[in-house]
């Protein structure tokens, strides 16, 4: 027999959020609210991260803005910095 994955609404996960940054430990709220201590540490990341909206049901079919995330996209010096070390690459690659 196969069990479903628990759900959780906003509300309960904001509830555990608060309570870890009252408590500062994992364990403690786990305790508490019975629940793994990993599902607590994923909520306060991504609270953390994306606020109070990224707390919301994500089950199913992602939409595509949700696929491209904001660490995937290069910021525009990182940008520059990747093609400046490609040109001089190149420029040693012709020397040759």
């Amino acid at each position: 027999m196969e069990k479903k994955a628990e759900t959780y609404d906003i509300s309960f996960k904001k509830k555990a959020v608060d309570l870890y940054h009252q408590k500062k430990n994992y364990s403690a709220v786990s305790r508490e609210l019975n629940i793994h201590r990993k599902n607590i540490q994923r909520w306060v990341k991504q609270f953390s991260e994306d606020g109070i909206v990224s707390l919301r049901e994500k089950r199913g079919r992602k939409s595509m803005s949700s696929k491209v995330s904001s660490s995937t996209i290069e910021s525009p010096q990182k940008k520059i910095k990747r093609l400046e070390a490609e040109n001089e690459l190149l420029k040693k690659l012709l020397k040759m």
